[in-house]
């Protein structure tokens, strides 16, 4: 009789055991698993045993295979089944939560959503899977673009875990929050936020990598906050706390000891993500001061970090860093006067998007973006201004936008013969007239000091100097167009340079110094022809034909043409 009992245990264990080796197999051998877990059926299981099977089952077919059908038929029955058994929570809530990601996937989200709040609802009681369902909701409505309700269910999170003594996921919460407040730009509510979180995350005593991580994700907030609002000298104390913060968490050992509370079972990201995380918002801060060659240093290193995560992990967000990177990186080519690297990388974030239509829909504005600054870049007007005309109509941000419109009535200024046009777009960017114009140059030059935004700094300076000369000022003119060239040469700024060693040619031609005008034609004929060679290799890249792309996703593959059509002559 004892063996009867104990035969279907056994049965059972073998069965799992034989699927568990068949999917931890190099290569994992996927239907054989699944034949072995089907197997389990045949012996007509108790419930439990049923509805995790069927849970088993509808995770291995979700993760290893196509045939999303039979997976959500698995989950179905799983979720269906375990709210019958009692005590069976985390086949119960797993198996809520696998199948909304499929819905997800299935791009039946309103399949998903009131399959998740049911799942929030009943709960309660179970403090890991009540806040996991949460942060899982709140990220649905942040895909869906619907901040408001994201950051509803993050407060509730918030003071949910206030309530079960996890101060620790009270602060991921409210710092989730944050990180949506700063996008939506509620930034009144913002700063309290943000008090609120530092008390916490200092406050707050446990796991040294949890308590690390904590105080990584607000100062990145802290820093973005700063950048945002362009302050680049500002940012500096966060930014180092940062830094230092991420040679702390590499110097750490994972704590194999899990935490007493449930509530505490979360991580915000594994800390080799954390580490290109702060290589990137570093990379913001070196390009926004104009210090391109530390820029530089740290995009290489950290997409030679990517690269190597991505051997071993298929996270979504480490393309996301990598998209995000090589925009950076591409808008610092174009101004140190490499264009042919620029559209190699352009072309490096199409196929990046090719692999990822979720990751070409939050990027398609900023890709055409690029292409129109690099049309600029080779002068094909007609080209840039289709770009720029087609990333305004795929986006909805705002700083975006006005980058772009901006950009535009650049191209009509340059065309010299768009005045109607460039009229009714600086309409659209200052409609109420209410900026004091004629002080937006020295206006300008005071912010950028401040701040030291050293691009922005060294193109008021040129352009002053250049509306001193016009108007004979030439001593005044020296003045702006000599420092000018010296922070050009300090980011290095091509155009910059190619402007102000044209300005100096022609200043000290007026002022008789006959050697320094020599020395200013030189240099000026230098950056010309750097220019000029650069413009032709990147002209004759198959890549090239992108700046004819504006409609649809990126193309797979791009035909070479013969040789470059454009001209330069209006650089010079």
């Amino acid at each position: 009789m004892a063996s009867n009992v104990e035969a279907p245990e056994r049965w059972y264990l073998a069965l799992l055991g034989f699927a568990e080796h068949f999917r931890t197999s190099s290569p994992p051998k996927i239907r054989l698993c699944v034949h072995c877990l089907q197997a389990v059926f045949q012996f007509k299981p108790p419930q439990r045993v049923e509805a995790r099977t069927h849970l088993q089952l509808g995770s291995v077919l979700y993760h290893h295979t196509k045939n999303s059908e039979l997976a959500r038929n698995h989950l179905e029955k799983a979720w269906f089944i375990s709210q019958q058994v009692p005590q069976f929570e985390d086949v119960k809530f797993e198996a809520a939560s696998i199948l909304s990601e499929l819905f997800c996937q299935q791009n039946l989200v309103d399949s998903a959503k009131p399959l998740l709040r049911k799942a929030i609802q009943i709960s309660q009681q179970t403090p890991y899977w009540h806040c996991r369902l949460l942060f899982q909701l709140a990220q649905l409505h942040t895909l869906e673009k619907d901040l408001v309700s994201a950051c509803d269910l993050l407060g509730v999170g918030a003071e949910y875990a206030r309530v079960v003594g996890s101060e620790y996921t009270r602060a991921l919460f409210l710092l989730s929050k944050g990180m949506l407040l700063l996008m939506e730009r509620k930034l009144g509510e913002v700063h309290p936020l943000l008090t609120l979180c530092g008390t916490i995350v200092e406050n707050w005593q446990g796991n040294p990598i949890q308590k690390e991580s904590l105080r990584v994700f607000f100062l990145v907030l802290q820093v973005t906050h700063y950048l945002d609002a362009g302050q680049v000298k500002s940012v500096k104390p966060c930014l180092k706390q940062l830094q230092q913060c991420i040679q702390t968490i590499s110097t750490l050992h994972d704590d194999e000891i899990l935490p007493s509370n449930p509530a505490d079972l979360f991580h915000w990201l594994p800390k080799e993500h954390m580490c290109v995380l702060v290589y990137l918002v570093t990379v913001m801060h070196s390009m926004q001061a104009g210090y391109l060659e530390k820029a530089q240093k740290y995009t290489d290193k950290a997409l030679m970090q990517l690269e190597k995560l991505k051997m071993l992990d298929c996270s979504p967000i480490l393309s996301t860093f990598q998209v995000i990177l090589l925009e950076h990186i591409i808008m610092c080519r174009l101004v140190t006067g490499h264009k042919a690297t620029a559209l190699q990388e352009i072309s490096q974030v199409c196929q990046l998007c090719q692999q990822s239509p979720r990751l070409f829909t939050n990027h398609a504005a900023q890709l055409h973006t690029l292409l129109g600054l690099y049309c600029i870049s080779v002068n094909c007007m007609d080209n840039a201004e289709a770009q720029f005309t087609t990333a305004l109509r795929l986006t909805t941000h705002q700083e975006l936008w006005t980058y772009i419109v901006t950009n535009l009535a650049s191209v009509y200024i340059r065309e010299g013969n768009r005045h109607q046009e460039l009229y009714s777009l600086l309409e659209r960017i200052n409609p109420d007239h209410n900026f004091p114009v004629r002080r937006f140059l020295r206006e300008t030059l005071k912010m950028s000091n401040a701040e030291d935004l050293n691009r922005l700094t060294a193109c008021s300076l040129v352009l002053l100097g250049h509306i001193f000369y016009v108007l004979g000022n030439h001593r005044e003119s020296n003045n702006m167009v000599v420092p000018a060239m010296q922070l050009a040469s300090k980011i290095p700024d091509m155009s910059v340079q190619l402007w102000s060693s044209a300005l100096l040619k022609d200043l000290n031609k007026a002022l008789g110094n006959t050697m320094d005008a020599h020395e200013a034609a030189q240099m000026h004929q230098n950056f010309s022809q750097q220019l000029l060679q650069d413009h032709i290799a990147a002209c004759s890249l198959p890549e090239h034909n992108l700046i004819s792309w504006t409609d649809g996703p990126p193309p797979v593959q791009i035909q070479a043409q013969n040789g470059p059509t454009t001209s330069l002559a209006s650089l010079l």
